[in-house]
């Protein structure tokens, strides 16, 4: 009998430590509740100690959190329709206040859905599309200037993508403390035109090149008819100067030609004027050919003497 009622109180008491003892790690932090009501807030890790079977344990993450927003259409102050893709990094800081108020990771979720993207649909709607994606690094190109709604803005009247941001989540990070949640970042991910626009940019982009692209190649081609031009008359000069030098070479070569033969003229005129009949007969009868001429003619002197 004793034994019995010994077993009893042990598994009782184990049951007990059991559903009273719990651990939080170091990610987390836990709310105690009672009947549903929150008794106790726990932000240290290591074991603790609850009311067995009455109480129960909420735990959130202590590390830092991401929130994506789905994208959004928003236009701009200057009137150009973009697509708006936001995400941020945030944390529970006040776990109690977080389980009163939104309860969940997915309800804070939800609550940051409508504080920031309003907070970015404000901040988008409020300023040029170039001040979007322009860095503080932006440097105006002369005297670069935009009109909205005929108004001249200047390039020192505008912010930068980090300023912008930087108000963002300043006017975001004002709304969550009541819900417990502590707002670190706010990012864009991607700034894009909506379809229609998108092909307008495209082509217009197309155009812009197009326009480089034939001024680069009608340049390219001016300094083409220049280089050839060059070059022709590079080579006129260097052909006249070469057919110069030609004519000069057998204008000499003739002159001492004609030297030479009238030299070999001198020494023996017989010889020399049988040796150009030689030559002549060569030139003038062809393999097949006949030469018909009276027995009289000094041509025919050599070949009547042959016999």
């Amino acid at each position: 009998m004793k034994n019995g009622i010994l077993v009893i109180v042990v598994v009782i008491a184990l049951l007990v430590a059991q559903d009273g003892f719990f651990v939080v790690n170091e990610a987390e932090q836990a709310i105690v509740t009672q009947f549903g009501k929150p008794v106790g807030n726990i932000i240290h890790p290591g074991p603790h100690f609850k009311i067995p079977f009455v109480q129960d344990v909420n735990r959130f993450e202590s590390r830092i959190l991401k929130w994506d927003g789905d994208p959004n259409q928003i236009p701009t102050k200057d009137k150009k329709f973009i697509w708006v893709d936001t995400t941020a990094r945030w944390r529970i800081k006040d776990p109690l206040q977080f389980f009163k108020t939104v309860a969940t990771e997915r309800g804070a979720q939800s609550r940051l859905d409508d504080i920031i993207d309003s907070v970015v649909r404000d901040a988008v709607s409020g300023h040029l599309l170039v001040e979007l994606v322009r860095g503080k690094d932006y440097v105006p190109d002369g005297e670069e200037h935009f009109e909205v709604e005929g108004k001249r803005v200047l390039p020192e009247e505008m912010l930068g993508r980090e300023e912008i941001l930087s108000n963002i989540l300043t006017q975001a990070r004002a709304s969550t403390p009541e819900y417990g949640i502590e707002l670190l970042d706010v990012q864009i991910k991607r700034i894009n035109y909506v379809e229609q626009v998108r092909t307008r940019v495209y082509e217009r982009m197309i155009n812009e090149r197009k326009k480089v692209a034939a001024q680069y190649r009608s340049e390219g081609e001016g300094e083409k008819a220049e280089i050839l031009g060059q070059m022709q008359r590079e080579l006129k000069e260097i052909t006249s100067e070469a057919y110069r030098k030609a004519l000069e070479v057998r204008g000499a070569a003739d002159a001492k030609a004609a030297a030479i033969y009238a030299e070999a003229y001198n020494q023996d005129k017989e010889f020399y004027s049988f040796l150009r009949t030689l030559e002549s007969y060569k030139k003038t009868i062809g393999q097949n050919g006949k030469l018909v001429i009276s027995t009289d003619s000094d041509y025919y002197k050599y070949l009547q003497d042959a016999k």
